[in-house]
C-alpha cells in the first residue's frame, strides 16, 4: 500500500482543512468523487497534470485507512 502520509496533507488554511494532495488544492474527496463517477485514472491525470498516478493511489490508501479505523457503536 502507498504511504499516503508523504502525499496527503492537511492544512487548516487550504480547503477548510480537508485532506489535499501535496501542495495542491485538490482534495482526497475530489479524487474519490471523480473515480466514483466513472473517471479513469488516465482521465484524471489528463485533466489535472499536476497529479501523478501515485497521488491517486495515495487518496485510495487514505480512504482505506479511514474506513479501517471507523468504530461501529454497538
Amino acid at each position: 500500500m502507498v504511504d499516503f502520509k508523504k502525499i496527503i496533507k492537511i492544512n487548516s488554511k487550504v480547503r477548510f482543512g480537508k485532506p489535499c494532495i501535496r501542495n495542491t488544492r485538490i482534495s482526497v474527496f475530489d479524487v474519490l468523487s471523480w473515480l466514483a463517477s466513472g473517471m479513469s485514472i488516465i482521465e484524471i491525470l489528463e485533466d489535472y497534470p499536476e497529479l501523478n498516478e501515485l497521488d491517486i493511489y495515495a487518496c485510495l490508501a487514505y480512504a482505506a485507512q479511514r474506513e479501517n479505523s471507523i468504530r461501529v457503536a454497538s
